[in-house]
Formats: structure tokens, C-alpha cells, sequence
């Protein structure tokens, strides 16, 4: 008897839960519309994410399209950090080799505009351009700046136009008695045609100094640092160098040579 209470029991239950679930028909749509929404979720997700290998390519392209102007302006941060290092710790010698390089450019291009075509280079005479810059320029250059950097410590304009006046004054006619004198001796010249060479060279290339240099000291004295104001200068002297290897290998003077050529046939 019991059994056949518990089979009543079982059935009865089935038949409820079969009437409930006729009564809800929402329930088995409503499961599907909640899961829909996911799968569409899921759908968007997978579209919207591109996927690794893409991405991967992309951002190699772009490392590859932009390496070229990094790897350029790294090169040239480079130079510039070795050059300002070299100018640091060893002055005198990064000077002189930049004025020396400067001299040489400077005599080709002079050499360029004066000579014909049918007339080659003198690489003698650029090699005592560059000799002078190595061995004498780019040194009194180093210790001129410093010097005047200790006595006239400002860079105030009162302080600037003190050392363009003692540039014009004292250092620049000194040098230009020495680049003649020395550029003369080298050539095989006497101290008379050296002295003749100075009285026809020297005023004129003083004057067109004073017409070319305050200028340029004035940048340089005013806007640069002590350690960076001979390789400026020297910029500046490229052009003023062509002009100036230009004068130094003019022919001698026309009455030493007559009175040369007089005294030998004598």
C-alpha cells in the first residue's frame, strides 16, 4: 500500500510541474533571449579586437617606417654630444683640428673662384693654410678667449664691445702681421720682400677687418659661451679666409722683384 501512496505521489508531482511549465510560456524565449545578447556580445567582441598577428604587423610597420628619421637624428645628437665632449676634455687640439679643417676649405674655395680652367689646384699652398690653422691660429685662438673670458667675465654690452675693441686693437692686427710674415717665409721670401709684402697687404686687410670682424666678435662675445666661441669664430673666418689666402699668395711686390732680378744680372 505504501508503494502504491508513493507512486500517486510521484505521478501527482509530475503532472503539477508539467501544468506550470504549459502555464509559463515566456520561460524557455526568455532563457534563449537572455543567452542571445551574450552571443551577440561575444560576436561584437571578437570583431571589434583585432587579432595578435595584426597588430603585430602594424606596429612593426610603424617601428620600421620611423626608424629611419630616429636612427638620423640620433646620429646627429651623437656627433654633436662627441664633438661638445671633445672640445670639454681636450680643448686645444679639437680647436686647432676645426680651424685647420676650416683653413683648408676655405683656400680650395679661394683657389676655386681664382683660378682658371685650365689651371690646376696648389695643394702646397693648402697645406700651409691648413698648417697655419693647425699650428698657430687654433691655439691663440683657445688661449685669446679665455683669456679674455677671465678678464672681462660679463657678458653684459658694455663687457662685449670692451673685447671687440681689444680684438680689433691688439689680437686681430698681430695675427695678421704673423699670417703675412709666415705665409711669406714659407714661400721662400726675404725679410725685404716681407717687409714690402706688409706695406702693400696690411692696411688694406686691417680695414677690411674692421669692416667684416665687429660683427661677427659681437656674436660671438655676446651670445655664445667661452668654450664654444673659437669654433664660431672660426666659422665666421671662412668667409673672411677666403679673402685673406687670397692676399696672402698675391705675387710679390712689383719693385722688390725689378730690384731683385737688377741686383742678380748685376
Amino acid at each position: 500500500m505504501s508503494r502504491a501512496l508513493f507512486r500517486n505521489v510521484a505521478a501527482d508531482t509530475a503532472r503539477l510541474l508539467r501544468r506550470n511549465s504549459e502555464a509559463d510560456p515566456f520561460s524557455k524565449s526568455g532563457m534563449r533571449l537572455q543567452s542571445r545578447p551574450q552571443l551577440h556580445g561575444r560576436a561584437k567582441e571578437t570583431r571589434l579586437s583585432p587579432s595578435p598577428s595584426s597588430s603585430s604587423r602594424f606596429v612593426s610597420g610603424f617601428c620600421t617606417s620611423s626608424s629611419p628619421s630616429s636612427s638620423t637624428s640620433v646620429s646627429k645628437i651623437g656627433f654633436i654630444g662627441w664633438y661638445l665632449g671633445m672640445v670639454k676634455s681636450r680643448p686645444v687640439f679639437t680647436k686647432s683640428v676645426t680651424c685647420s679643417l676650416i683653413y683648408i676649405a676655405a683656400d680650395l674655395s679661394s683657389q676655386t673662384i681664382a683660378k682658371t680652367s685650365s689651371e690646376s689646384y696648389d695643394f702646397v699652398r693648402t697645406a700651409r693654410m691648413g698648417g697655419y690653422g693647425l699650428f698657430v691660429l687654433g691655439p691663440t685662438l683657445h688661449y685669446w678667449f679665455n683669456f679674455m673670458s677671465r678678464l672681462f667675465p660679463k657678458q653684459d654690452l658694455i663687457t662685449t664691445f670692451k673685447k671687440m675693441a681689444m680684438g680689433q686693437t691688439i689680437y686681430g692686427p698681430c695675427m695678421t702681421v704673423i699670417f703675412f710674415s709666415l705665409n711669406a717665409s714659407l714661400q721662400g721670401e726675404s725679410g725685404s720682400d716681407i717687409l714690402a709684402r706688409l706695406k702693400r697687404d696690411l692696411l688694406p686687410a686691417l680695414f677690411n677687418g674692421v669692416m667684416y670682424w665687429p660683427v661677427c666678435d659681437f656674436i660671438t662675445f655676446r651670445f655664445f659661451p667661452v668654450h664654444l666661441q673659437p669654433l664660431v669664430s672660426n666659422s665666421f673666418s671662412y668667409v673672411w679666409t677666403i679673402y685673406m689666402t687670397y692676399m696672402a699668395n698675391r705675387k710679390k711686390p712689383v719693385a722688390i722683384s725689378s730690384c731683385d732680378t737688377q741686383i742678380s744680372s748685376i
